[in-house]
């Protein structure tokens, strides 16, 4: 069989295997990704760096959100953009934005937009769904307290899991996805 033809079929296969088979949702995708880490024993975690680059896609992501949404918003409402001060409307609209959008995109998709492009995923070490307390434990709470100590961040190059100390309370990893 020449490499067109076989390339055609390969083609035509996954086009059939397209239109017939229904796609799994988010939380089925994120168990089977899980159980499939599981059963293989074959962990790929994902490292200091790749976590960060992913992370800075998300910084990106969530900085777009503030600039298309919270400023017309804030402008709209005739609420100061550039005030300063730890409990300013703007702080506390980004810092909202911030951590929702880590907590509701991890829970509803086990990743971020970052980690999405990166083939990074967030799993429970047990294989279980990540349920919402363990996600707004590791998203809100640990994220906040890694964010006042950066240095916690880097514990991820050094530990054999490659676990934040968010990841740590409540026994979750960042693998790669294939």
């Amino acid at each position: 069989m020449t490499d067109d033809k076989r390339l055609d079929a390969e083609l035509e296969k996954n086009e059939i295997h397209a239109q017939t088979d229904e796609y799994p949702s988010a939380d089925e995708s994120m168990h089977s990704s899980a159980m499939a880490i599981q059963q293989t024993g074959h962990i790929r975690f994902a490292g200091f760096w790749m976590r960060f680059w992913a992370y800075l896609a998300d910084i990106i992501v969530i900085g777009s959100i503030d600039r298309l949404l919270i400023n017309p918003l804030f402008r709209l409402l005739d609420l100061p953009l550039y005030e300063t001060g730890l409990f300013s409307m703007m702080t506390i609209a980004t810092a909202l934005t911030f951590y929702l959008y880590f907590v509701l995109m991890t829970k509803f998709f086990g990743q971020t937009l970052g980690k999405m492009i990166f083939g990074l995923k967030v799993v429970q070490l047990n294989g279980e769904k990540l349920s919402w307390n363990t996600v707004l434990f590791r998203e809100w709470i640990g994220r906040f307290i890694s964010g006042y100590i950066i240095v916690l961040y880097v514990i991820v190059a050094f530990l054999p899991k490659k676990q934040g100390l968010h990841d740590l309370f409540v026994d979750t990893t960042v693998v790669h996805e294939k």
